[in-house]
């Protein structure tokens, strides 16, 4: 079978790694079509995969612009390639090339703040493949499964935690360190949205200040920072981050993707945000307690120094971790089996709902 795979955000690249191995490993032909967002093209340089270039652009007129130079780019790549099934996370191009070529689109989804994408896309696809803790009924095309996108490369089948990254960074295991995160927040599905907002330097080093008592703090930022802020600088290598969160005492940020990742991970996990939460982000917090949603940054900066006072933190995030995988699926697993029985015809289209 020949597969073509979009990637067009970095946590896309690490839920769709190991899958794309299986495939491969199966038998299968894949080809990825990346949009250079943020550092999509170096972690796919990093794993060596090889792919061709889509177009990405920042702001909203832009994005819609680019839509119809990816449709482009996407239709004569496929022309060459001749893919059986088009899949990937979401995309309004996918969608429109796939039924151009006659060929099933599945689009694999966990944001429910993408409306505008999901709106442009329903009409075109054939399954939309959700999280069963996603939010929203998208109709009879909707096919939930039990796990999260997350879990398609840091459940303990795909992941296995490398302490070498702690050299990079001059610690031992034993230490303790906080991760930071300030995004962007320029996604369809972050219009509106306000994380961290600190506005100005001041405010920034006052929040890192309270946070170094209970350990060193690192950060990472889609926002440029002035250059006091560069020795809190994150610096290993791209693909060590999840490693770095696993040994992490805690997270704290606007990040969503990082939120769960460090979630699903054990790690005390502080999401800030003012819009609405997402579905995976509900059940990490409401199902397992693994993670804290707040809106505004003084609550989370209170409750991640009560978590922190805490000496048995780390040991009781890990038995809630555990109680979660025990109820979850390897979702890299579930995928890969999803598309060989879809092309198949095992499942079809008709046999929709809960998995």
């Amino acid at each position: 079978m020949r597969i073509l795979v979009d990637i067009g955000h970095p946590k896309d690249v690490n839920v769709w790694k190991n899958i794309i191995w299986n495939l491969e490993e199966k038998g299968h032909v894949v080809k990825i079509f990346a949009n250079n967002k943020e550092n999509v093209f170096q972690k796919l340089d990093a794993y060596d995969f090889s792919y061709d270039c889509g177009k990405h652009y920042e702001g909203l007129i832009k994005k819609a612009f680019s839509i119809f130079e990816n449709d482009f780019l996407l239709y004569r790549i496929s022309k060459g390639f001749r893919p059986d099934i088009f899949v990937g996370p979401g995309s309004v191009s996918m969608a429109h090339v796939s039924k151009l070529r006659r060929k099933p689109y599945i689009a694999f989804i966990d944001v429910e703040g993408a409306k505008i994408a999901i709106a442009l896309l329903r009409p075109f696809t054939d399954v939309i493949l959700t999280p069963s803790c996603f939010i929203n009924n998208l109709g009879k095309k909707q096919v939930r499964f039990n796990s999260y996108f997350e879990l398609a490369y840091l459940h303990p089948n795909n992941f296995k935690p490398d302490p070498s990254v702690l050299k990079e960074l001059d610690l031992w295991e034993e230490d303790k360190f906080i991760l930071m995160r300030i995004s962007s927040l320029d996604a369809f599905h972050d219009i509106g949205a306000k994380g961290m907002a600190f506005n100005s330097s001041e405010e920034l080093r006052e929040f890192i200040q309270k946070l170094e008592p209970y350990g060193r703090v690192f950060l990472t930022s889609e926002v440029r920072l002035d250059e006091e802020f560069d020795k809190y600088e994150l610096k290993i290598p791209i693909n060590d981050l999840q490693n770095c969160i696993y040994y992490s005492t805690m997270y704290i940020g606007d990040g969503a993707s990082m939120a769960a990742e460090a979630a699903v991970l054990g790690v005390p996990s502080i999401y800030v945000t003012n819009t609405r939460r997402w579905g995976f982000v509900n059940d990490l917090e409401k199902t397992y307690g693994l993670l804290y949603t707040f809106s505004n940054r003084d609550d989370a900066l209170e409750k991640a120094v009560v978590l922190l006072e805490d000496e048995k933190l780390r040991e009781k995030w890990q038995k809630k971790r555990e109680k979660m995988l025990s109820e979850k699926i390897d979702a890299a697993k579930f995928i890969t089996e999803f598309i060989e029985k879809y092309e198949k015809n095992i499942l079809t289209p008709t046999k929709r709902g809960k998995i």
